[in-house]
């Protein structure tokens, strides 16, 4: 196979199967964020970006006969296993971290998936088998943020009504650190917004209730 029409996170993650690279390799390989390459794992039916679309497809046409072929079949394994994938995809975990400071809690303003448009988003991370939610939600916060915080407490967990990813919640409290856009592949900006303002940014409905409770918002 010499070229894809349109990639997709599922075929995307078919190419690194065939060049049988890691999610951090894969993503220096193609010069995108680790986040990016994990995300498609998350949702396969994501389509990425016209510019990274553009990096699978010089990744591809560049790569040796033998990952080619195997590419061709784990392209071919992809498209028949779609109802697996798409069971994967609602068993995966992430650990969102609801930050706050004093009267301010912290969101990301992350990139649409196809390049257009813009959503505001905490803090977010994927839990791998072995791992805390609790640790993950530390990690991820300074990764994308450049805020060191500490955890309070978890605040419950959900199917997310919209991406239908399992997330679990965890309340923190800020340590140290400038909010700073560390990931300006997935993300626009970072900033702090007083908490009765988070409604304007994220509706209230695609808000875990037990977060509005914790930060006092109005529902």
């Amino acid at each position: 196979m010499e070229f894809v029409n349109t990639w997709t996170g599922q075929t995307a993650c078919a190419l690194q199967a065939a060049f049988r690279m890691s999610n951090e390799a894969f993503a220096e390989h193609l010069g995108v964020a680790v986040r990016t390459v994990a995300s498609w794992h998350a949702k396969s039916g994501v389509t990425p970006r016209a510019e990274i679309q553009d990096a699978l497809d010089t990744a591809l046409s560049r790569a040796p006969d033998l990952v080619k072929a195997r590419f061709a079949q784990y392209f071919e394994a992809a498209n028949s296993s779609a109802d697996t994938d798409a069971a994967s995809a609602q068993a995966l975990r992430v650990a969102v971290a609801v930050v706050v400071n004093d009267a301010d809690v912290l969101v990301v303003c992350r990139r649409g998936e196809d390049g257009a448009g813009i959503s505001w988003q905490f803090p977010a991370g994927m839990v791998k088998p072995g791992a805390s939610p609790e640790t993950v939600a530390v990690r991820e916060t300074l990764g994308e943020t450049g805020v060191h915080c500490a955890v309070l407490r978890k605040l419950g967990s959900r199917l997310h009504p919209v991406t239908h990813v399992f997330c679990e919640y965890v309340l923190c409290e800020y340590l140290t650190g400038d909010a700073q856009n560390m990931d300006v592949v997935e993300n626009v900006s970072v900033v702090w917004i007083d908490k009765s303002k988070l409604t304007r940014f994220i509706p209230a409905q695609q808000i875990f209730p037990p977060i509005l409770e914790a930060l006092e918002v109005p529902e």
